[in-house]
């Protein structure tokens, strides 16, 4: 299922196509803010993200006096022919590629249009030709990283064994990519067919614990969310070193002092007695969650059949 471009991105892709062929030249004005609300029906809001995010991909710039034009600048002739033969070979699957590349790299923060341009050696513009823009873009990239995985046509017996292996999957995704876990959501999903196919598989899987349709859906929801909240801290540690150069056990080393001193005010007992190196191994972690949670997830239901009925 396609997502819905957001007005903004419709009004970006129209203004860049009437440039690509040619109908706005260089110096020429384009709609100005108001314009656009009148001519699309948008907020003033939308009409002035549209701007700027022309602006950013750098297709049009502000003049004092005049407004917003086309921008003039023009690339050396060298340049234009390694774009336009890099152009000539873009496919969606390669700007997908690129963009998860980008985002494995530096994170979703680092991903535009144009950095994932200058990774393929194209020029921004080129890339709309196959994505409407950044939205589509990484629904488009966490569509193929779900699909690097896929759920077997066979499943093992039994329905731990299935929960065990779709969590199992699903900490593999995120452990390769990161930044695929800040797009899962609970309350407002993205339409993956991908993802939707790992829920399907685990409300299936719960179907044979004789669960309430409400206490599988309950289930379904707070099993992935204890795989997505460790992926996410993970990904935080990942982020927090690409920032700083420092690994977590380096930050630790470099607070030594102040936890030294903290700790030993015998204020925390417990704490002083924590042996830290557990933090740093979150496949450990992972592990250690997974079972106790589907231990209790077993200890539970065997304590439901063995209460009598009335």
């Amino acid at each position: 299922m396609e997502p819905s471009i957001p007005p903004y991105l419709r009004i970006v892709s129209a203004i860049r196509d009437r440039i690509a062929d040619g109908e706005l030249r260089p110096g020429d004005r384009v709609p100005s803010a108001r314009q656009l609300v009148r001519d699309w029906g948008v907020a003033m809001a939308t009409a002035t993200k549209a701007l700027a995010t022309l602006r950013h991909e750098g297709l049009v710039e502000a003049r004092t006096g005049v407004g917003t034009v086309v921008r003039t600048g023009r690339r050396p002739p060298q340049a234009t022919q390694r774009a336009a033969t890099a152009e000539a070979t873009l496919t969606r699957q390669r700007v997908v590629r690129a963009g998860i590349a980008v985002a494995d790299a530096e994170g979703l923060d680092a991903l535009s249009m144009r950095r994932v341009a200058a990774e393929l050696g194209a020029g921004a513009m080129s890339l709309y030709r196959h994505v409407a823009g950044k939205h589509e873009l990484v629904l488009l990239m966490a569509r193929a990283v779900f699909r690097e995985l896929p759920l077997p046509d066979q499943s093992p017996e039994g329905w731990r064994a299935r929960l065990e292996l779709v969590c199992r999957i699903q900490w593999e995704l995120f452990r390769r990519h990161p930044w695929l876990a800040s797009l899962i959501s609970v309350t407002r999903p993205m339409l993956m067919p991908e993802a939707m196919a790992h829920t399907e598989w685990t409300l299936d899987a719960l179907g044979e614990l004789g669960l309430s349709e409400r206490e599988r859906a309950r289930e379904a929801i707070t099993l992935p969310a204890f795989v997505r909240g460790l992926a996410l801290s993970a990904a935080a540690e990942a982020d927090a070193e690409r920032r700083t150069g420092l690994t977590n056990q380096q930050w630790w080393h470099s607070l030594e002092h102040e936890v030294g001193a903290l700790v030993g005010s015998g204020r925390f007992p417990q704490l002083a007695r924590f042996p830290g190196d557990v933090i740093h191994d979150v496949d450990a972690l992972f592990a250690h969650g997974l079972a106790r949670h589907l231990n209790g997830l077993e200890a539970a239901t065997q304590r439901a059949r063995k209460q009598p009925t009335t």
